[in-house]
């Protein structure tokens, strides 16, 4: 099959469109994400009874189990229970909590990092626990984990290539869909690829300039 300038160049505002959807979802993935993995990480260092061992059951149940078939569940299981939601909003969310347990890790890892001597400090200055957490600690603990974080939202857009299987219309599906009707798939899935790749490799070198910046100093 020899490439085709004309067809790649009338397929790629289609291709575009379906990128959108694909940084829509991993911008929106991410935030809930990052904002259900540090929930999950302050339950879990609470060690209160029944939650937290089921947060950390959860947290591991999530990390072992692939986020396509944690998609499928979502999506052609759980209606048969009444629990129903379009494509998009399904992925956002099965992705956004596949991501939430890896990320619940990285806090973790953060805020054991955080100097035995800081907790001390706020116990001795009879600090109230969410002045504790909200002033001392979780500012430390995000950001040794800042560059890390940013390490997952690549990765999550990437991965949002697997919300295609249910029928979530991102820049894979998309370009999967040019080339079934078109009988041609070298042009959509190259630029597909190239777009994948215009959009992670800067945001990978952005991700190093942070762990160069936040880098512990010694």
């Amino acid at each position: 099959m020899i490439w085709d300038n004309d067809f790649a160049i009338s397929v790629f505002p289609l291709l575009l469109e379906g990128l959108w959807v694909t940084v829509q979802i991993t911008l929106l993935g991410t935030l809930l994400a990052a904002v259900l993995g540090l929930v999950f990480a302050v339950l879990r260092r609470l060690a209160i009874p029944v939650l937290s061992p089921a947060v950390s059951f959860f947290v591991v149940f999530v990390r072992g189990t692939p986020l396509l078939v944690q998609a499928y569940c979502a999506f052609f299981v759980l209606p048969a229970y009444g629990i129903s939601f379009d494509a998009f909003t399904t992925g956002l969310v099965v992705i956004g909590i596949n991501y939430s347990a890896y990320m619940a890790e990285v806090y973790r890892s953060g805020i054991q990092g955080v100097p035995k001597g800081q907790w001390e400090a706020a116990t001795a200055l009879s600090l109230p626990g969410v002045r504790t957490w909200g002033r001392i600690i979780l500012p430390q603990a995000v950001r040794t984990v800042v560059p890390m974080l940013g390490n997952y939202l690549i990765q999550m857009f990437k991965d949002s290539a697997v919300l295609s299987a249910i029928t979530v219309v991102e820049l894979m599906a998309t370009a999967q869909a040019i080339g079934t009707s078109n009988f041609r798939y070298l042009e959509p899935l190259t630029l597909a690829a190239l777009l994948f790749l215009a959009i992670s490799y800067p945001a990978s070198r952005l991700v190093n300039r942070l762990e160069r910046r936040y880098a512990p100093q010694h």
